[in-house]
């Protein structure tokens, strides 16, 4: 009996947020696929003790990452001089592992494409971002890379437009994985009565393009409408962006200090505090390629108030405790608010369906099994008719067998779990949900 395969997966951080919790459950997906998996990581961080107890081996590599100070003269000579330092630690660890796949968990680390190419490893990137840019060459220099991958997932509809619209031949070789988002097992019940205050929770970075500060400017909105709402904000900074949150703090000091608003940092442990609120908040001002924490209020059985921008509507289709508003607007969200507070009763008995639909949609089984399938299917297109055991292999993830055969040729942009191929991205209009679900676009 042959060895198992050899999988390097590879990203870009190692803490507790959306991207970093997709890739333990990718992880996961692929030990249970009986394949043996190593991960390396620019840092080390509580990411570490998730991915070990999923049954990985970690360490910890220094890697250029593609953020956009590259695009500025000196953030490019950095990135630069942090790729020549890439090298040598890359390609010992290549040498070391040998992977028959090298598993990119964003798009943000192009070089482990080229070096996972020469290391002739099936190559797979998991697209976590839906970036857009002005700019056609810089939007083509973000995407280009992506042509180094044999297989292309993509999280949301929207992300994976995003990339064929910049390179076409992009759809030929990407699949659509939405995530996998564990739910809470019995998630408490909305509060019958909405007696005041009405807690309102942001869950996320303190970053301007998650738009707290629209939240905030929201909260103010609606204290001086006479709508007592007080608000948490659960999350932590980017290095860098200290002076965001002091600019946060200063600004809002008076409902800080009147207990209105509370900055509570960073919590692993979710689930008591969006059980503790109304509200869930998720504001954002730049294109997400999906929306995890929408996700995780619905699972929570909490109505959500999202922006009408990138993957966050496609998260919520369908939801009908779920209100869309305009995004980087402070009336839209306190608008999307008091919606929800007018019609609690309505709002709070929906929570149950959309839980139970979310959990069949986002299940993380369901996420684990697309990722496994599309390795291991990208594996045997690579060997072919050489390896009989990967060209048709059984596998049982989450409990379901799948059956991975090989194909002649690579796939088309489209649903992991079976849906149509890439839609038109939604247009523009504010809606609430209710709106939505008689509105074809997602």
């Amino acid at each position: 009996m042959s060895a198992p395969a050899v999988v390097l997966v590879v990203h870009p951080g190692a803490e507790l947020y959306g991207s970093d919790r997709m890739v333990a459950e990718a992880v996961e997906a692929l030990v249970e696929a009986g394949l043996t998996v190593h991960v390396a990581l620019p840092t080390s961080g509580p990411l570490v003790d998730e991915l070990t107890r999923r049954g990985a081996s970690c360490r910890t590599v220094a890697m250029p990452v593609l953020r956009k100070t590259a695009l500025r003269p000196k953030g490019f000579a950095a990135l630069a001089t942090a790729t020549v330092r890439s090298v040598a630690p890359t390609s010992a660890l290549l040498h070391a592992l040998r992977p028959d796949v090298v598993y990119v968990s964003t798009q943000i680390l192009p070089t482990w494409l080229v070096a996972g190419r020469l290391a002739r490893a099936v190559t797979v990137c998991h697209v976590h971002e839906a970036e857009r840019h002005p700019s056609r060459l810089v939007e083509l220099g973000l995407v280009a890379p992506l042509l180094l991958a044999h297989r292309v997932l993509a999280n949301s509809r929207y992300s994976a437009e995003g990339l064929a619209e910049v390179i076409p031949r992009l759809r030929r070789r990407t699949t659509v994985v939405y995530n996998g988002i564990a739910a809470p097992d019995e998630p408490a019940p909305p509060r019958p009565e909405l007696d005041p205050p009405v807690r309102l929770l942001y869950v996320g970075r303190l970053s301007p393009r998650k738009g707290p500060d629209v939240a905030l400017a929201a909260t103010r909105l609606l204290r001086d409408a006479g709508v007592e709402v007080t608000l948490d904000l659960l999350g932590g900074v980017f290095a860098g962006y200290e002076w965001f949150e002091a600019q946060l703090r200063q600004q809002y000091a008076d409902l800080v200090a009147q207990g209105v608003v509370r900055f509570l940092g960073f919590d692993a442990s979710v689930w008591p505090l969006i059980a503790a609120h109304d509200i869930a908040l998720v504001p954002s001002t730049a294109p997400e390629p999906f929306g995890n924490t929408a996700v995780e209020a619905t699972l929570a059985r909490r109505p959500v108030v999202v922006s009408r921008i990138g993957g966050l509507p496609e998260a919520v289709d369908g939801t009908a405790s779920a209100v869309v508003v305009t995004p980087a607007d402070a009336e839209a969200l306190a608008a999307g608010i008091g919606d929800v507070v007018s019609n609690w009763a309505r709002y709070a008995a929906t929570t149950r369906e959309a839980a139970a639909q979310a959990r069949v949609r986002f299940a993380p089984q369901r996420f684990r099994r697309e990722v496994a399938t599309a390795v291991l299917d990208a594996l045997a297109v690579r060997r072919g008719s050489a390896d009989p055991q990967l060209a048709q292999r059984h596998l049982t993830v989450g409990g379901r067998p799948t059956k991975v055969d090989v194909v002649a040729t690579e796939p088309r942009v489209g649903s992991g779990h079976g849906g149509p191929g890439v839609e038109p991205r939604p247009g523009d209009g504010a809606r609430s949900h209710s709106q939505a679900q008689r509105d074809p676009r997602p």
